[in-house]
């Protein structure tokens, strides 16, 4: 078992269904963003749900799934594009056991389930990224890029390397469980 990472609780606030976000993280527009449980949200990371589409109500801008890591220093931020001159922002979604590395900036319009994004990555506007995928660190993938599903991609601009193994859905999420369960405020503090 890895040793835990420790957290200052006065610094996270922990919601009903285990999501465990930094106050020093921005979250804006929070009505916009659906968190799925046990999901942590590392400080210095910002999360956009105040771009969204124009037009009354409620719009789901970034839904994310269950056992997800927003690292230090991460953007989040819908993908936006004019089309037909009226210029609009688009809903990202991303799945279950997903974890971005600190200070990558995403604008994916879909991240599958058990994808793996390094740090310093740079995630191009409406990128699909399939389940199982891997981001290795420092990849900048183009917009429109579709990462298939077990792939690992890695450079600058974001290239096929290699096939990941069939077993990673379950590496990856036995590695988030892991995560979230080792993620605990300070001994001094319980």
């Amino acid at each position: 078992m890895d040793l835990p990472i420790y957290y200052s609780r006065a610094e996270y606030i922990e919601t009903d269904t285990g999501n465990k976000v930094s106050r020093r993280a921005t979250i804006s527009g929070p009505q916009n963003i659906i968190l799925g449980g046990k999901t942590i949200i590392a400080s210095g990371a910002i999360i956009r749900g105040d771009l969204r589409r124009t037009g009354p109500g409620h719009a789901v801008v970034i839904s994310l799934g269950r056992y997800c890591l927003i690292g230090e220093g991460c953007v989040m931020r819908p993908p936006y594009k004019t089309y037909r001159g009226n210029f609009n922002y688009y809903p990202m979604k991303i799945g279950d056991h997903v974890h971005i590395g600190a200070n990558s900036i995403v604008e994916a319009a879909t991240i599958g389930n058990h994808v793996e994004i390094g740090k310093n990555c740079i995630i191009g506007k409406f990128t699909i990224i399939k389940d199982c995928a891997k981001i290795a660190d420092n990849t900048v993938i183009p917009p429109n890029t579709v990462v298939p599903a077990l792939a690992l991609f890695a450079g600058s601009p974001g290239r096929f390397v290699e096939d990941l193994p069939e077993s990673t859905p379950e590496m990856v999420e036995a590695q988030t469980k892991q995560y979230y369960t080792r993620f605990q405020p300070l001994p001094t503090e319980r």
